[in-house]
């Protein structure tokens, strides 16, 4: 019985580790509420850069992955991406999707690809309030969206 309860005790977290990481949560929470208490400026958000281009677009897609990119402007067919090469083109409309059923939006609703001033691309969705920064996902991921921003209708 005793060498069991030796084992035991090795196999368990050392006590001083549990404390570090309830320490750690902790001084995280007050930091956050601190922040938020104190309306404290964000400072993590990209600045609001001006526009140099910009693309209306409308995504329809399917659950198994394909996607439809039209021109909202012209109402012609920019990409048909089929179901495996739709790639990240497909998560963002996932994504997006879901954000529109949130507030009882139609997922066709038009979306604006920018590009801003530092060369960056963007994508945002006016009646959600919903963007996002295509600079950290990748360059194939970035490319697939810039192709989108050039590419002439038909």
């Amino acid at each position: 019985m005793a060498g069991t309860e030796v084992d035991r005790n090795k196999e368990m977290v050392p006590t001083g580790l549990l404390i570090a990481v309830a320490a750690l949560v902790v001084t995280s929470l007050v930091i956050a509420g601190y922040a938020r208490l104190t309306d404290r400026p964000l400072v993590g958000v990209p600045p609001d850069l001006p526009v140099l281009e910009e693309r209306v677009l409308q995504l329809h897609g399917t659950r198994d992955g394909a996607v439809t990119v039209i021109d909202d402007t012209t109402g012609a067919v920019i990409a048909d991406l089929k179901s495996g090469e739709s790639g990240f083109v497909s998560i963002i409309w996932l994504t997006l999707n879901r954000e529109r059923q949130k507030f009882g939006i139609e997922t066709s609703a038009p979306l604006r690809l920018v590009r801003f001033s530092d060369g960056h691309l963007g994508l945002r969705d006016d009646l959600t309030g919903w963007s996002t920064e295509l600079v950290g996902f990748g360059a194939d991921n970035k490319a697939a969206f810039e192709r989108l921003l050039q590419k002439k209708d038909g």
